[in-house]
C-alpha cells in the first residue's frame, strides 16, 4: 500500500514560507512594481558636483571635464558627475567650505588653505619650499602626499584623492619689477591667508588680501598694482589686459589637491569608491604631464599678447630674505616642523 504524503505537508509548508520570506527580503516594491533590492542598489545614482575656481581652457579645467566623463561612463551612470568650473558655484572660499560640509562633493584647492585647521599640511604654501617639479613629485606622489591626505580627512572632512597642479607662480604687475628694490611698496593681491601676507611683507611689498574672482576689477580700478599667478591663469582670466609686466620669480609652486568630501566617498559602494580614487590618479597624472608640457607654450602666448617678461637680477635674495618664515611658522605651529623637515630633506 502506498504511504500517505500527509506527514510531509508541515515540512513543505515551512520550506515554502522560508523561501517566501527570503524572497520578500530580497525584493523592494516601488511604484507598484516589485524589484530585486540588489538591482535597485546597483541602479542608485550618486550625485557628484565637481566645482572649482580654475580658468576655462586651462589644463586643470580640461582634466576635471575629462574626469567628469570618466566617472559617468565607467560607473554606468550610477555616479551623476556634474562639472562647474570658473567659480560658477561660488568663490574659492565658498567652494572649499562646500566640499567640507558636503554641499558639493569635489573641488580643487591648495593644501595651504588649511593653515588654521591643519597647519602641518599648509606648509606647501611657504614661499620657495618647492625646488622644482621633480621635488614636487617626490613630495606629493610619495608617502608625504598620502600623509597629507590622511591629515586632511581627519581634520577637515575631505580626502585628497590626488594632486593636480597649475605650476609655478610669478609676479604680474603694472610696472616693471626687476629686483626687490623695485618691488618695494607694490600693492599686490594675495590669497586671504596669513602665510602669503607675511611672505610679501618680508619682501617689502604691500600685500592686499582679496578674493580670487576680484583680481581683474581690482587691477583695472587701481586697488592693486599687481598679482601673482601661473601662466595659464594669467592668460585664462585675461589679467594681462590690465598688467603687462611679468617677473619670473618661481616663488610658489601651487599643487591643487583634488578634494572629495569624505562622508560622500564613504557612502559609495566599494566598487564606486575604488573607481573615484583610481580614476582620479589616472586622469590627474595626465593633467600634471600636460600642464608641464604646455607651460612653455603658455609663456610664449603671453609674450604674443604683449606681456613683457623679466628675470629678477637678485633672484636668490628673494629666497634668502623669506627663509626665516619657515622658523617663524614652525614656532607658531610646532606640529608643522616635522613636515617642513621632511619636505626639505627631499630637495
Amino acid at each position: 500500500m502506498e504511504r500517505s504524503k500527509e506527514p510531509c505537508l508541515p515540512l513543505c509548508r515551512r520550506e515554502f514560507l522560508k523561501g517566501t520570506l527570503w524572497s520578500a527580503s530580497a525584493l523592494l516594491s516601488i511604484g507598484g512594481m516589485t524589484i530585486p533590492r540588489a538591482v535597485r542598489a546597483a541602479e542608485r545614482k550618486y550625485v557628484c558636483k565637481i566645482a572649482h575656481a580654475e580658468a576655462i581652457g586651462s589644463p586643470i579645467t580640461e582634466s576635471f571635464e575629462e574626469w567628469t566623463r570618466v566617472l559617468v561612463q565607467r560607473s554606468g551612470g550610477r555616479i551623476d558627475a556634474q562639472h562647474f568650473p570658473a567659480g560658477q558655484l561660488g568663490n574659492y572660499t565658498n567652494l572649499i567650505e562646500g566640499s567640507r560640509i558636503g554641499t558639493i562633493q569635489v573641488t580643487a584647492g591648495g593644501p595651504d588653505t588649511e593653515e588654521a585647521v591643519a597647519p602641518e599640511i599648509a606648509v606647501t604654501g611657504l614661499g620657495f619650499i618647492f625646488k622644482d617639479e621633480a621635488h614636487v613629485d617626490r613630495v606629493l606622489q610619495g608617502p608625504i602626499g598620502k600623509e597629507m591626505s590622511d591629515i586632511a580627512r581627519a581634520k577637515t572632512g575631505v580626502e585628497f584623492v590626488d594632486y593636480a597642479e597649475v605650476g609655478f607662480r610669478h609676479l604680474l604687475a603694472k610696472r616693471q619689477v626687476s629686483n626687490r628694490e623695485e618691488l618695494r611698496g607694490l600693492k599686490i593681491r594675495v590669497p586671504e591667508l596669513k602665510l602669503w601676507v607675511d611672505f610679501w611683507k618680508k619682501l617689502g611689498a604691500n600685500p592686499t588680501p582679496l578674493p580670487y574672482a576680484e583680481q581683474y576689477s581690482a587691477l583695472s580700478t587701481g586697488v592693486i598694482d599687481g598679482l601673482e599667478a601661473d601662466f595659464f591663469s594669467i592668460k585664462g582670466f585675461k589679467w594681462y589686459e590690465q598688467a603687462k609686466y611679468m617677473t619670473l620669480t618661481y616663488h610658489w609652486f601651487l599643487p591643487k589637491a583634488v578634494r572629495v568630501n569624505a562622508r560622500w566617498l564613504d557612502g559609495l559602494p566599494d566598487d564606486l569608491r575604488t573607481l573615484v580614487r583610481d580614476s582620479a590618479k589616472e586622469v590627474f597624472a595626465k593633467q600634471r604631464a600636460t600642464n608641464r608640457a604646455r607651460t612653455g607654450q603658455a609663456l610664449e602666448e603671453l609674450k604674443g599678447l604683449g606681456v613683457v617678461v623679466v628675470t629678477p637680477t637678485d633672484k636668490e635674495a628673494w629666497r634668502t630674505v623669506t627663509i626665516s618664515l619657515y622658523d617663524e611658522y614652525a614656532a607658531k605651529y610646532p606640529v608643522a616642523k616635522p613636515m617642513i623637515d621632511k619636505i626639505n630633506a627631499l630637495r
